[in-house]
């Protein structure tokens, strides 16, 4: 049940955001330094994204078309009908939060790293999460324009242009000079893979800040973040379970429904904090931590699964009888018991 480190400086940076939340000044300054940080985390993004990689993965089109729908589709109604616990389980803001993970695009990294441990079609889990990834930088946005549009969540035409401006130009902007910029982003992934981390921390920290400035963290209790624990588990649990089965239904193979599960299931913390920095403003930090907690959530559960799957047996292929020996067992009459 592995603890991602990663979480841990997400918290760490939450208590730092607390204590000693950015005002003023600082607060300016830290919000210009996070817009930068977004703008260039996208620029990454395009860059690493290879174009060629995802479209030869067209030839698997059932398999993604699937794992797309699981991710676009039925994540957001699972969402809209978590409407039905406000505000017995869930306050409003938490639920606009719960809704807006529903709508981010699934994990490259873990959804590879699963799928491989479980013996799985890791090739078609890459394309799947690059898929992801490409659809959500449009797809995200849209649907939150028209889930969140007008319910509190902090949508609008403004945040439609700064989507378009922080996220839509540098990924395109990325991938226009990939061509040129690919192999140095190859060659230094690791040193790109820490700045990319230290821009989520800063867009941790003025989500958070701003929060702490507006005292919004009040409108959370203990029992209700038990309660969004809970609902979390259970659209964990669902989607698990509907990737699994129903990619039997629909006549996958083992390794590609393991690469479903795996891709289907996931949430990107990664692709899903900036997006909700932008989308929400003020609001963000409250936003963001029921994706936070889906994140560790979904690390662990998928962590012991792909270590079970691990030890299934291997299919034996078993070589036909030949024809002559199955005519001499026939012609003898032998039984068997």
């Amino acid at each position: 049940m592995p603890i991602d480190p990663y979480i841990l400086l997400l918290l760490a940076t939450v208590g730092v955001a607390a204590l000693f939340p950015a005002r003023g000044t600082v607060a300016d300054v830290a919000s210009g330094a996070s817009t930068a940080a977004i703008a260039l985390l996208f620029f990454l993004y395009g860059a690493r994204l290879s174009t060629r990689e995802a479209l030869d993965g067209l030839r698997h089109w059932r398999l993604h078309v699937t794992v797309l729908a699981c991710t676009f589709v039925v994540f957001p109604l699972l969402g809209l009908a978590a409407r039905g616990l406000v505000p017995v389980i869930l306050t409003h803001p938490l639920y606009l939060g719960l809704l807006f993970l529903t709508l981010v695009p699934s994990t490259v990294q873990s959804s590879i790293a699963f799928t491989s441990m479980a013996r799985g079609n890791v090739p078609a889990a890459i394309c799947a999460g690059s898929f992801s990834s490409l659809v959500g930088i449009v797809a995200t946005p849209l649907l939150a324009a028209s889930l969140l549009g007008g319910s509190g969540g902090g949508f609008s035409a403004d945040s439609l242009l700064k989507i378009v401006l922080q996220l839509l130009v540098p990924f395109l902007a990325g991938q226009l000079l990939r061509r040129w910029i690919g192999g140095f982003v190859t060659r230094h992934k690791k040193v790109l893979a820490l700045v990319d981390r230290g821009s989520i921390l800063l867009v941790v920290y003025t989500a958070f800040s701003q929060g702490m400035v507006q005292g919004i963290w009040h409108q959370v209790s203990p029992l209700r973040l038990a309660g969004l624990l809970g609902v979390e588990a259970v659209i964990l649990a669902v989607m698990l379970l509907l990737t699994w089965y129903g990619g039997k239904a629909l006549g996958f193979g083992r390794e590609d429904r393991i690469t479903l599960q795996f891709a289907g299931s996931k949430k990107s913390l990664a692709a899903g904090l900036p997006m909700a920095s932008v989308l929400f403003g003020p609001q963000a930090s409250l936003a963001v931590l029921p994706l936070m907690l889906f994140h560790q959530m979904q690390l662990m559960v998928c962590a012991v699964i792909a270590k079970r799957r691990s030890h299934d047996p291997t299919p034996e292929v078993t070589a036909p009888e030949p024809a002559a020996a199955s005519r001499t067992a026939v012609g003898t009459g032998t039984r068997s018991g």
